[in-house]
């Protein structure tokens, strides 16, 4: 049997918080429903090492320059999408560039970004599925120095903490996009074949539009 065919939704997102697994997750499931697939490429952001060093001198330009890669990136991919007529799948949404600025900036500098973001995001296509992988704090630490990325060793709880409050609360007033909230701390997709067959059957169920909280281990 062909899955892909199977698949009920054409645009897919998998989010979370820094070290939620979102990549490795919408690697598999682009690996298994044979899919394009967009990945943020955030390694080669210059600004990032120097956010996480001072992050009040550095918060506005490395933001800013999210906001155009994100919206390059997924603009070119979902023009690919629409000419192949085929399947899509990220590793963000568009609106992360919003939530991570509401948690890093504040008065002018917050006003300016979000009128960039609003002039521009209108010209995207909102995912028929966000899938988000939700991470107690201390779970995303653990995942943060297993990789090992020397940069992302200065992130503090507190601000996992902040962004990962942001995310519930946007996702929780979405009414109108279906959004899968997977509780993620025991569950373990790359290791266990078991769990992926679980995250891959959540993800073949048709939803209604709103949030369905899981948690399938």
């Amino acid at each position: 049997m062909n899955v892909s065919q199977r698949i009920p939704y054409r645009y897919m997102v998998v989010e979370g918080n820094i070290g939620a697994g979102k990549t490795s997750l919408a690697n598999i499931l682009s690996i298994v429903h044979n899919t394009e697939l967009v990945l943020e490429s955030f390694a080669e952001n210059t600004f990032l090492p120097q956010f996480y060093a001072q992050p009040e001198r550095f918060a506005f330009p490395l933001e800013m320059s999210f906001l155009a890669e994100r919206y390059q990136q997924i603009h070119q991919a979902q023009a690919h999408m629409e000419q192949t007529g085929g399947k899509l799948i990220g590793d963000y949404i568009f609106e992360k560039s919003r939530l991570f600025a509401d948690v890093t900036l504040s008065g002018a500098e917050l006003e300016l970004f979000s009128r960039f973001f609003h002039m521009i995001e209108g010209g995207l296509r909102k995912p028929d599925l966000i899938i988000y992988l939700h991470k107690s704090t201390p779970s995303l630490l653990k995942n943060i120095a297993k990789r090992g990325r020397e940069y992302e060793q200065q992130i503090k709880p507190d601000y996992l903490d902040r962004l990962s409050e942001r995310y519930l609360d946007y996702l929780q007033g979405l009414n109108s996009q279906r959004i899968l909230l997977i509780d993620s701390d025991e569950l373990d997709f790359v290791e266990r074949p078991e769990h992926l067959r679980l995250v891959l059957d959540l993800v073949m169920r048709p939803l209604e539009p709103g949030l369905t909280r899981v948690n399938p281990v």
